[in-house]
């Protein structure tokens, strides 16, 4: 064992250089600075007959020299590393969604198949997966340190991370953020393999009668919860005429710009929708009357991120 954990991911390899890079670059300055600290020490001594004379005309090229050189590595070294950054937290459009919910002390995972898992996420290799996670508790923290990922799942809102493997495997899953005394426990599995053996495994990756597709588990509650009778059939909107209030249009909604009636523009994401289920006092909307109901309380994590699927997927049904 040499103590290296290989990378699973292209995004983690390149992870792995730019911290190496960084390592170098900062153990090659700090063997300078002590190389030069004891070149000092040596040849300015107190019994040292040097010429000690003018230090401002002697070394001002030499520090110039120094700062800009540098400045210039360190500089590309943070250029690197925030594109590297921004690459990771932004999904390709084609990437497979995947739910997740952390709760003391599980993993809880949805397909948007409908396929429920629990410590464990079924994935396939050499497609982009982007996970959608939340909390129901507490902070967690979702860590795959094969795929050198590490990211806070927060209660209130959603987080998303995305990657791509390109080998299958087994790779350990853990909570890295102290969640209660189950912490040590809340591990799990990630589980890579080729699309046509994912694609066996969600024909079969539930128990009879635990699956259903998630944009049609967020239909049922859409209409259970009456939202239907505000928002019309279909999410189509309402009108005085037509339900008897003035309710936003749902179809197309996700992904567009609403404007507030506090003037402010918000793009229509998961934790707007899901603040507009919850908290619809904190995203009123112009042009329609405060009536919203809150269902803080009423509804769990699980339900709003199926409402939140139905609801995008009005956006495709309405484009096609």
């Amino acid at each position: 064992m040499n103590g290296y954990l290989p990378s699973a991911t292209a995004e983690g390899r390149e992870i792995d250089f730019l911290i190496l890079a960084l390592a170098l670059v900062s153990c090659a300055v700090l063997a300078l600075v002590f190389a030069l600290i004891f070149l000092y020490m040596v040849r300015y001594r107190a019994e040292s007959d040097i010429y000690r004379g003018a230090p401002g005309r002697k070394t001002w090229r030499f520090e110039i020299s120094w700062t800009v050189a540098t400045l210039a590595v360190f500089f590309v070294l943070f250029v690197w590393g925030g594109d590297l950054y921004v690459r990771l937290f932004q999904p390709p459009a084609d990437a497979l969604q995947i739910y997740v919910v952390g709760k003391q002390w599980m993993w809880k995972v949805e397909h948007q198949g409908g396929q429920r898992e629990i410590n464990a996420l079924h994935i396939p290799i050499n497609r982009p997966i982007q996970l959608v996670m939340t909390s129901e508790d507490v902070i967690h923290d979702f860590s795959v340190p094969a795929f050198r990922i590490k990211h806070d799942v927060l209660p209130g809102r959603y987080e998303s991370l995305w990657f791509r493997i390109e080998t299958p495997g087994t790779f350990q899953l853990f909570c890295t953020q102290l969640c209660g005394v189950g912490h040590y426990s809340m591990t799990g599995d990630v589980i890579a393999m080729t699309q046509p053996e994912f694609e066996t495994w969600l024909s079969g990756g539930a128990a009879p009668g635990a699956r259903e597709d998630m944009a049609a588990a967020g239909k049922a509650l859409f209409t259970t919860h009456g939202c239907s009778g505000c928002h019309g059939e279909g999410g189509v909107g309402g009108t005085p005429a037509t339900t008897g209030v003035s309710a936003p249009v749902l179809a197309g909604l996700f992904g567009r710009s609403v404007k507030l009636r506090t003037g402010a523009t918000m793009t229509a994401d998961e934790n707007f929708i899901r603040d507009c289920i919850l908290t619809p006092d904190k995203t009123p909307i112009a042009g329609y009357p405060p009536i919203m109901p809150s269902f803080l309380g009423q509804i769990g994590e699980e339900d709003v991120l199926r409402l939140i699927a139905y609801i995008k997927s009005l956006r495709s049904r309405s484009r096609t």
